[in-house]
Parts: C-alpha cells; structure tokens; sequence
C-alpha cells in the first residue's frame, strides 16, 4: 500500500465530500479510490468514513483525529518540497486561496492571470466565501477584510489596502429623485442595504491639515429600505436598476463609477472604510509558492495606507 497516497487521497475524500468527485479532481478511477480508503482502514484496523442517510459523508472519531494529524504530514511535506524549490529558484504546486465573493471578483482573479503569468507551476485552487473576518487555516493564504480594526488571531497578516465605502446610485434614480448634498437630505432616499453596512456615520474632514475645527460627522439612517440583501453583486445590480442608493467598497463601485453606469454622491464627505489583509498561519518556513504570492499581492498594491480604486469612484460625481 502506498502509504502517502493514501492519505492524500483520504483528505481529497473529505474535502470532496465524495468518492466519485474525489475520483476526478484526482484523475483516477472511483473504485481505486474507494479500495485506496479501504485499504488504509485495514491497515489502520478503524473505520474512518461513515455514510449518513443523506449519503453525506460523516467522518469517525477515529477519522476526525487521524484527518488532523495527516493534514499536518502532508502540509510538512508541502513545505519540504517548497523549501526545495525555493533553494532551486522554482516555484510550484498547488496553492489554496480563500476570499471574499467580491474581492475575488472585482480582483483577485485579475491579480491570479499575472501571477501566473510569472508562476506557471503554481495551481491555484481559490475558494470563495462570505466576508471572512479572519484565517481559516485550511487554506495557503487567506483574503480578509474588516472594518478598518486591528486583526485578532494566530497569524501573520499583510495589510495591502484600504476600501472606502462609496455611497452612489444610478444617473437615472438620481435624476428622477435629485442628488443629496448633505447626509440629511438622505431621508428622502431609498437604500438598498447590506449586512456590513452597518455604520452610516458620515465624515467630512477639515478643509486642510492646518485646521483645527474638528472633522464634521453626520450619523445617518435611512428610512426607506428598497432592499435588504446579503450579496453585494445583488446589491450593485439593484442600484444599476435605480432601486435606490447603495453603498459599496470602492473596489465593487470603481468600475460602474468610471463608465458612468453608478455614480457617487456626497463625494465631500466620507464613509468608513475595509482594511484589506492578506493572511497566512504563523509558520517558521512559508512555503515558497506562498511567499512569491504574497510578494504578487503587495507589488500591486504598494502603498497600504491608499485607497487605489477611489479616485475612479468620483469620476462621473457632479
């Protein structure tokens, strides 16, 4: 029995949810797959693997504790192979990235085309999910963005950018219900609203730096909710239909702003901001495939502390 073979096709299995379509993201056979567990069961004399009633695959207590401690051999050997190819100047294998739907979206795949423009070898394996908030260490590199606070965890993180929240609506919604110049005048306006969006405290900074009068802030809540969604390409195609205003990261407003699909609004005043992290487990040897794509991700965004997307936001502001 190959030993290593084995365990790495019992965590495709798990991550698969599946001895069909574990079979072919591995490129072999279900019934070699399935003698492959089976034989590692024989030899570890324990059942890993139950099925539920709805065909799910339910791990052991057996299979849950043996699923951790392989994840940790073959993550080493990842890293051995990796330390390798860094000393040969190779970087190569499969590299696991988590992210945010619209960050993934709006970036990250634009960011992925380049990279492996440089890195052929590296297979990328990018997973989406909702706004994370911190490091699931399942994954190479992790994508985090929080609301401009310091991140909590065991983990190295990389601060690449800030994200203004862009209030901004359709020329044809602003024509029909006039465009606000101050927060107050938003009471007359529909929202299309979304979960994080939870702080509408406008700022208007001083005049100059010179300034001493405190920044003005003007904390706002919307009485007409157009609609309420947990997706923010859902939240960007009401507004594209006029269903009201919405506020969205600069990165999702940036391209509709710039074409003149969206514009923004009360471009004088400014909303919160995301603080956009790339994340990876605290280890003593990053894997070479992992550092070369960190070093991808902060060569395209060198300046941390700047929000690179809002100027194309105000492009089509009035």
């Amino acid at each position: 029995m190959n030993r290593l073979l084995s365990m790495q096709v019992f965590c495709r299995v798990v991550d698969c949810q599946g001895f069909a379509s574990a079979a072919r993201t591995l490129d072999m056979s279900p019934p070699v797959v399935t003698r492959l567990i089976s034989d590692l069961e024989t030899h570890l004399s324990a059942r890993l693997l139950n099925r539920s009633t709805s065909r799910k695959l339910v791990l052991t207590e057996a299979g849950r504790i043996y699923l951790d401690q392989v994840r940790r051999i073959l993550a080493d050997i990842e890293e051995a192979e990796a330390s390798v190819q860094s000393a040969t100047q190779r970087v190569g294998g499969r590299l696991k990235v988590l992210a945010p739907p619209s960050l993934a979206t709006y970036e990250l795949v634009r960011l992925i085309r380049s990279f492996k423009q440089i890195h052929p070898k590296v297979t990328i394996e990018l997973t989406t999910n909702a706004q994370a908030e911190t490091l699931d260490e399942d994954f190479d590199v992790c994508l985090v963005m929080s609301h401009a606070r310091p991140l909590n965890g065991d983990f190295v993180a990389r601060r690449l950018a800030h994200s203004q929240l862009v209030l901004c609506g359709s020329p044809d919604y602003l024509k029909a219900q006039g465009r606000p110049q101050h927060p107050k005048d938003l009471m007359n306006h529909a929202l299309v609203t979304l979960p994080f969006v939870h702080d509408l405290t406008f700022r208007r900074p001083p005049a100059s730096a010179r300034d001493s009068q405190p920044d003005d802030s003007y904390a706002m809540a919307f009485t007409q909710v157009a609609l309420s969604t947990t997706q923010l390409e859902t939240a960007r195609s009401a507004a594209l239909q006029g269903l009201g205003l919405v506020v969205l990261p600069s990165f999702v407003a940036a391209p509709a702003c710039a074409s003149g699909e969206l514009q923004s609004v009360l471009t004088d005043w400014r909303l919160p901001a995301l603080s956009i992290h790339a994340a990876i487990p605290t280890r003593e040897h990053v894997p070479a495939k992992t550092k070369a794509f960190l070093d991808h991700l902060a060569q395209a965004f060198p300046d941390s502390e700047k929000d690179p997307w809002l100027t194309r936001c105000t492009a089509n502001a009035d």
